[in-house]
């Protein structure tokens, strides 16, 4: 053979090596990352029922609230309106851009800051207090609360673990082939880093 030749079919076997090693490594981006995606649809899903469990329980407080004589209805009014906004953000968990997820998380914390005002002022009202419809809702509520909590850490180590894998090189250049991109995560709420001021 000429050296040509042998030259020659070095480089077609190089190319056919280096071809079925891309090729590897796009199938196996492709299967990571439809199952990564699928992981982190669930872990939404999980969000979003918690988020909805605690919409579901506003307008039981809210009636049992009303119930007490003189209550603030500027605060009531406020919860409302906010419970209103937070259902009307939905997100597609196929689509969950960083700028959806925050749009998502500022109506959900509009109504977290509504709902924490009307527990604060329900302490001024002793009879309130004492009503055990008021009290069984303000349980369930935070032990709500505490499941947002969970299932949000949840979600953040899915995307974490999602986006990671899109990220590096060299499964960035794949992703792009496939379409996938990075997922947003949940923040910590605006003014979470203050330290509450305590006052005696």
């Amino acid at each position: 053979m000429k050296t040509t030749t042998l030259v020659l079919l070095v480089i077609l076997g190089f190319i056919v090596v280096l071809g079925g090693c891309v090729g590897c490594g796009a199938v196996n981006l492709k299967n990571s990352a439809v199952t990564m995606d699928q992981n982190v649809q669930s872990k939404w899903g999980a969000v979003e029922a918690d988020y909805q469990r605690r919409s579901d329980l506003i307008p039981n407080l809210v009636n049992t609230v009303k119930g007490e004589a003189n209550f603030e209805q500027t605060t009531l009014q406020n919860v409302i309106q906010a419970r209103a906004s937070a259902t009307q953000i939905k997100v597609d968990a196929s689509n969950l851009t960083p700028e959806k997820l925050q749009q998502f998380q500022a109506a959900q914390g509009q109504l977290s800051q509504a709902l924490g005002r009307l527990l604060a002022v329900s302490e001024n009202y002793p009879t309130l207090r004492s009503n055990d419809a008021f009290r069984g809702l303000r349980d369930e509520l935070a032990g709500t609360e505490n499941r947002i909590k969970f299932s949000r850490n949840e979600f953040n180590d899915a995307v974490q673990g999602y986006n990671t894998k899109i990220l590096t090189f060299p499964n960035n250049i794949y992703a792009g082939w496939f379409g996938y991109k990075a997922k947003g995560y949940f923040q910590a709420d605006e003014g979470a880093s203050k330290a509450p001021q305590v006052k005696f």
